[in-house]
């Protein structure tokens, strides 16, 4: 019958029979042919004949895998209730089994076709709703799984960990297909490889077949392919976009007709070890035919494919920051925070980089923009520091202000001028007042430009990594939801953390159990408060910094300059001898880089 649904182990046995073709886009063949700009899953409810008609044109193409209208059927992408939603999403499939069985009435034919649900990437660029996006996917695939699907294809996808529970929910009940997009260099919009994306996907033994879709003409995603390795026991994919379209009256409109060279290079593509081929965006079932009619779809053995080198290993030159103090018997590591102008003039902070310079600091760290406000570039303040003072640093990064493209470039070029130590935080969120003019972007969180780190290192920067750590937030309310970040940025590859600034026993306290749960190198944050002004400033004014009435009481208002930083100097003292059973070094932020504190407080 043509509606009896396909098992997992039904479909790979067919693929390792004979290559599979997909069908076409979709979404832009729709809107071509109908000449509107309205989204094309919006008519599996208003107008279903012509979602049946698209889907029999590529059946009369000789398409073997149908995909559902789904793509962007979601509550991010659709201004609909969850039952319209719904309804979208299970209407989606049953006018491509529709569409199947009548074609099957109609000419006799008794090939198998395969019912795919198609789920496009939901936009989302909060990593706050992470989870809601979990539950969104998991949803769309149980309305799949109770319609009968025979594949599952997760398509145009840049990353792929809100997937996962989905995924596993899935499981072994239908077939499923991950499909990257990446650009003409091999990176996808979070900034990972081609290659780590694949390995990724590889290793989740749920995953069926892995590729790529969307983002690239035919001949960058041959080029791509060319670079990369099959993981083992997985079926690739490769359904590039026609070409590159143009921008008329705000539709994405593909011009020209490329067929021949469509098909040349998919004909490249199959020889590589492609399983499972068709076409993305500006695709059509013209295409599709022609590809039916030429591809080589004969399945060779298995044994011709070329398993993935191990990688060799990264290079032995240490550019972190703690190398040398390990290397000396493990004494405590110096930390100082210099914090960029907000305007042109940096000669205060050129004058304490010099003082610091022969103070045994190991490292000067500058923070990205704290609190959303305006400072003069990290790494740009970084870079002059060091080739002025010859001393060790690390600009923060954090996550806000710049999408992953804007994220690797920026670390490209701090690496290429000698820049190897980084920290790597989420960022404070834009002010409110300036918010409806300034938007933060906020693509991933730390763990995520820690993932592009870690890719880079493996990449780019193979024969000497780069070193990275992240910020730890002891006075997080749930200091266990903490205690997991921290895991998972060492998982990541972070190699130090550098803590708030603890300014009493129970804060430290809530480090050391941090360190006695995760084993992280961790250097514990100080900031010895010069005046009540100051310390009541950061009590009221800065997000994460614990400032205890306890503390306050240490300083009065009348007090010299010379009395409040002697109280700020007993303080740090205070914190150091509270930490140094577990402290791996330390990291100072003097309120207006007054670092001359720094030697009073370690002699």
């Amino acid at each position: 019958m043509g509606n009896t649904k396909h098992t997992k182990e039904q479909i790979r046995e067919r693929i390792q029979q004979k290559k599979l073709l997909f069908d076409g886009a979709f979404g832009t063949y729709y809107g071509g042919k109908y000449d509107t700009k309205q989204l094309p899953e919006l008519a599996n409810l208003e107008a279903p004949e012509r979602v049946k008609e698209i889907h029999t044109e590529y059946l009369e193409a000789g398409a073997q895998i149908l995909r559902t209208n789904t793509f962007a059927a979601n509550s991010f992408c659709m201004d609909m209730s969850k039952e319209q939603i719904e309804e979208t999403l299970r209407s989606g499939v049953r006018l491509a089994r529709e569409a199947m069985v009548a074609w099957r009435e109609r000419t006799g034919e008794t090939k198998e076709v395969y019912i795919a649900g198609d789920i496009g990437q939901i936009p989302c660029d909060a990593p706050a709703q992470k989870d809601t996006l979990c539950r969104e996917y998991e949803e769309i695939c149980r309305i799949f799984l109770e319609e009968g699907v025979d594949f599952f294809v997760f398509e145009t996808f840049s990353e792929m960990e809100e997937l996962l529970p989905a995924i596993k929910m899935i499981g072994e009940q239908a077939f499923i297909t991950v499909q990257f997009s990446v650009n003409q260099f091999g990176y996808s919009n979070a900034g990972l490889s081609a290659r780590k994306l694949l390995q990724r996907a590889g290793a989740i033994k749920e995953i069926d077949a892995v590729g790529f879709n969307c983002g690239v003409g035919p001949s960058h995603m041959y080029r791509i392919l060319q670079t990369l390795y099959k993981p083992a026991d997985k079926f690739l994919t490769a359904l590039p976009n026609a070409g590159y379209p143009q921008m008329v009256t705000g539709r994405m409109i593909f011009t020209g007709d490329n067929r021949e060279y469509f098909v040349d290079r998919m004909q490249q593509m199959i020889a590589l070890g492609v399983d499972m081929a068709g076409g993305c965006c500006g695709t059509t079932p013209e295409y599709i035919s022609d590809l039916a009619g030429k591809l080589d779809f004969t399945q060779y053995p298995q044994t011709q494919e070329k398993a993935e080198p191990e990688k060799k290993q990264a290079g032995t030159e240490d550019h972190s920051f703690y190398h040398i103090k390990e290397a000396e018997g493990g004494k405590k590591l110096i930390a100082v925070e210099l914090a960029p102008p907000a305007g042109i003039d940096d000669e205060k902070l050129m004058d304490a980089a010099h003082l610091l310079q022969r103070s045994g600091v190991d490292v000067l760290t500058f923070p990205d923009s704290p609190s959303g406000r305006t400072r003069a570039d990290s790494i740009l303040m970084a870079e002059k520091v060091a080739r002025e003072t010859g001393m060790c640093v690390m600009p923060h990064i954090c996550c806000r202000d710049k999408n992953a493209i804007a994220m690797r470039s920026q670390l490209l070029g701090a690496y290429i001028n000698g820049i190897h130590n980084f920290l790597v935080i989420t960022g404070d969120p834009i002010p409110s007042m300036v918010r409806t003019t300034v938007k933060s972007v906020f693509n991933f969180d730390s763990v995520g430009l820690m993932q592009i780190l870690a890719d880079m290192n493996e990449e780019q920067f193979a024969q000497a990594p780069v070193s990275y750590g992240g910020a730890i937030n002891q006075g997080r309310r749930n200091l266990e939801v903490e205690i997991g970040r921290v895991k998972k940025k060492m998982a990541a590859g972070a190699t130090f953390f550098l803590t708030q600034p603890i300014s009493t026993k129970e804060s430290a306290d809530r480090v050391r159990r941090i360190k006695e749960e995760t084993g992280a190198r961790i250097l514990c944050g100080i900031m010895p408060f010069v005046s009540l002004k100051n310390a009541t400033f950061m009590k009221n004014e800065m997000a994460g910094i614990d400032v205890t009435d306890e503390v306050l009481a240490r300083y009065r208002a009348d007090m010299t300059r010379e009395e409040g930083e002697q109280a700020g100097v007993q303080l740090a003292k205070e914190v150091i001898d509270m930490t140094e059973d577990f402290a791996d070094g330390y990291y100072f932020s003097f309120p207006f880089n007054r670092v001359t504190m720094l030697e009073k407080i370690l002699h």
